[in-house]
């Protein structure tokens, strides 16, 4: 039985609510050797819309003109609806070099959210920065300040006004000053209802802290909060990377009292990143929570994910990256077993998961793949699926390591395991598109080599006779032309079983080779590996088959 503690997390995430306050124009760009352009911005913008978040941090102001300044304006030009909109301000405009506040002067952000029509504001502040003297800085002035500080946004940017406080440093607040963080909760907390903010945010700044500990801070706050009968008060955390904690810290906040989160579609941002939004929601689906698949379209979270990582950085996710990695769906064992209850984040998606060719691969699945890339053939049986197997773990043992997962890598795993290469295949293969600039100009050196075979019958064609083929590219590695296993080798190429071999035929090789030893870099060397790795093989299991007909 599942411990009673397990079980409330699992009923708590299923039924959150989970506001997400989006923060990808923001914090994917925090950290990276490339900061956004304008175009970024509207793209990654519509990624965020696409998926119905109402909740978007726009902005954080200094006394500089950012790019996020123009984006802005041009938010207003093109008519968007600023009411969801969120910007950052510090608490205190400036510090003296003793940590002395300037608490008379409103904040460049605040004054910046008036000027540029943001009305829903995020006041963050510090509870233990070592650089301010908290006996001149004490916990009664930064609790009047914040309550001044509602007073002015409402009075100058809008009665209704969505405020939030952010303790930037919550876990080390919560650790060694927990009393001063009550106080200012509790303070806040019982004001009167119209004067209440929208709520607290928090975040772990470095990642440092178990989910368990970040979980009970959580629930503490929670508790001051819903005893001064505020438990429509929002508490959203945010939650950074470092040791590969942060998702399941950024669960135990939601299971224990955090009403939502703010953080961008993708990981990326400062440091190693942090909890997205993507990976979160996920989670809380596959738990069964009904309420974010009614708010949000979350089967757009993968696409706009993908879609944030490579606008910001540059790239794809990481492969691995789960939910939109691009290996995130794959199915690796043959699980036959599962009666279809268990959550297919494939099938939530839309998209049919990719079947991961391995030694750990069910001989179904391997059956299954054949049939998917290429069509049913009598071949693809029982008995070579599990010569397939074979093949694969006799790789490893001889230090050789190859995929099997793309057509060409099947293809061949198949064709050195004593299946003969169909014409899907060949068709299939041929389609593979060579992109690196300097295989392009090997797959043209032995292009040219083999026009110049072809054209020896009068007619250039692709096609040369079993004279040409051997004399321009076997001979090398079988030294009599006519003994027999030459000509079954030969045949073994000869996929039509015209007697000739098809340039399409050869370049199947080829490509694999390419595909397998990117570092081939010679038009020698492709020809010596595609042979040495790919044709010999396949001939070899031509000739014993062949032995064992005739026997």
């Amino acid at each position: 039985m599942m411990p009673v503690k397990k079980c409330y997390i699992r009923d708590s995430l299923k039924n959150n609510k989970c506001l997400i306050l989006d923060n990808s124009l923001r914090e994917s760009p925090v950290g990276q050797l490339r900061g956004h352009t304008l175009e970024n911005k509207w793209k990654i913008y519509n990624e965020v819309k696409k998926v119905g978040f109402k909740n978007i941090i726009v902005a954080s102001f200094n006394h500089m003109t950012r790019v996020e300044d123009v984006f802005i304006e041009e938010l207003k030009e093109r008519g968007e609806d600023f009411s969801k909109f969120w910007a950052f301000s510090e608490l205190v405009e400036s510090f003296d070099p003793d940590g002395r506040p300037n608490i008379k002067k409103v904040p460049v952000g605040l004054r910046k959210c008036k000027q540029m029509g943001i009305k829903n504001v995020i006041i963050e502040f510090d509870l233990v920065y070592p650089a301010i003297d908290y006996n001149i800085f004490t916990n009664k002035i930064i609790t009047d300040l914040l309550v001044k500080r509602l007073k002015w946004v409402r009075e100058n940017l809008a009665s209704d006004s969505k405020i939030l406080f952010n303790f930037r440093d919550f876990p080390k607040a919560m650790a060694t000053k927990q009393k001063d963080v009550l106080k200012i909760v509790k303070t806040v907390a019982n004001l009167a209802k119209t004067k209440r903010p929208f709520g607290f945010i928090y975040e772990d700044p470095f990642g440092n802290w178990l989910p368990d500990e970040i979980g009970e801070f959580t629930a503490i706050v929670r508790n001051e909060m819903n005893n001064a009968d505020w438990k429509n008060g929002h508490l959203l955390a945010h939650i950074h990377e470092q040791y590969s904690l942060a998702d399941s810290t950024q669960l135990e906040c939601l299971a224990n009292g955090a009403t939502g989160i703010w953080a961008s579609l993708s990981k990326v941002g400062a440091f190693l990143g942090h909890a997205s939004s993507s990976v979160t929601l996920m989670n809380l689906i596959r738990f069964g929570n009904k309420h974010v698949l009614n708010k949000y379209n979350c089967t757009h979270l993968r696409t706009a994910a993908q879609a944030v990582t490579e606008i910001t950085t540059g790239i794809r996710p990481d492969n691995m990256q789960p939910v939109y990695g691009d290996r995130a769906l794959d199915t690796v064992f043959g699980l036959d077993y599962i009666d279809g209850k268990e959550f297919s984040m494939a099938k939530f998606f839309g998209v049919e998961p990719v079947m991961r060719i391995t030694t750990e691969a069910s001989t179904g699945m391997i059956i299954k793949q054949l049939i998917k890339l290429f069509g049913e053939n009598s071949q693809f049986n029982e008995s070579i699926a599990l010569n397939m197997k074979e093949k694969m773990l006799e790789d490893l043992k001889n230090n050789r390591k190859e995929e099997y997962m793309s057509p060409v890598g099947l293809a061949m795993l198949f064709d050195r395991s004593g299946g003969k290469l169909t014409p899907e295949m060949c068709a299939v293969i041929t389609q593979v598109e060579v992109t690196e600039d300097h295989h392009k100009i090997l797959m043209k050196e032995v292009k040219e080599e083999w026009d110049e075979w072809d054209v020896q019958d009068g007619v250039q064609d692709d096609k040369v006779n079993y004279d040409a083929f051997y004399n321009g590219f076997m001979s090398v590695y079988f030294s009599c032309y006519r003994c027999e296993e030459t000509t079954k080798a030969l045949k073994a190429l000869d996929m039509d079983g015209n007697g000739q071999i098809d340039w399409n035929e050869f370049a199947l090789y080829l490509k694999w080779a390419l595909r397998q030893y990117p570092e081939i870099d010679t038009r020698d060397k492709l020809i010596d590996i595609s042979f040495r790795k790919g044709l010999i093989p396949a001939m070899q299991d031509e000739i014993i088959q062949s032995s064992t007909e005739y026997k």
